[in-house]
């Protein structure tokens, strides 16, 4: 239990002033609105690293992760209901936040559950996620400013430009190679490999997939890649 509670308390604190620091800066600077949403999308995906490396095991992470959803979901559920905090998280939609929130938090106990629980490989949920986080937030900002050349392709969804699909996939492809790098255990050139792949299935993913559920399919098209070519090719 004192092990728990450690992963919880370092993780609620690092979401505490991480959000904390975000709603300070927001009430003294001008922060547009699209730019506030995505720094409070990177301050959720930087809760994936006290997430694995906080916890002394996967299930008690996964417990958290669960925990989370449990919380949030009736919290945000009232919330959505208050003009002032829909205006202030800048919903596209009724109710688009909590969704969000309620995915990605799913999302964390699923591929803590995957790649730490059944393959014990921990980096990999990091790999996994960031194969998707990093390049989704960036493919956003990018594609709203820069994004002149719409995707055509009739699976795609219609929104999405080649600049911020080129973003989405360099951001993929860097964010991969870095942890796996940092696991260790892999030639150089492997990683790269491993990286390219998954962050070709991922961009291909985001381009594809609606209704926000990106969230949910790029993580996993990048576990379906990454966790048997690490197994095969790494060790």
């Amino acid at each position: 239990m004192q092990l728990f509670l450690y992963g919880v308390g370092i993780t609620m604190l690092y979401i505490i002033v991480a959000v904390g620091i975000m709603l300070l800066a927001r009430k003294y600077i001008t922060i547009p609105d699209e730019l506030f949403r995505k720094i409070l999308h990177f301050i959720l995906l930087g809760a994936y690293i006290p997430l694995v490396f906080a916890f002394e095991t996967w299930w008690m992470s996964a417990i958290f992760s669960i925990s989370l959803i449990i919380i949030l979901f009736p919290v945000l559920s009232i919330a959505g209901k208050i003009p002032m905090f829909s205006s202030f998280v800048n919903e596209r939609k009724e109710g688009e936040f909590k969704s969000s929130m309620v995915l990605a938090v799913g999302m964390m106990a699923f591929s803590v559950s995957i790649c730490w629980g059944l393959f014990a490989e921990k980096y990999l949920v990091l790999a996994s996620v960031y194969a998707w986080g990093i390049g989704d937030g960036l493919a956003a900002l990018i594609g709203k400013r820069f994004g002149k050349h719409k995707i055509k392709w009739k699976l795609a969804d219609g929104k999405k430009s080649i600049e911020g699909s080129f973003t989405m996939f360099l951001c993929s492809l860097i964010s991969v190679f870095t942890v796996l790098l940092i696991r260790g255990g892999i030639d150089t050139a492997i990683c790269f490999v491993i990286a390219f792949l998954a962050a070709v299935a991922c961009t291909i993913a985001e381009l594809c997939t609606k209704g926000g559920l990106d969230t949910i399919s790029c993580p996993a098209v990048a576990m379906v890649i990454i966790i048997p070519l690490v197994k095969i090719l790494g060790g």
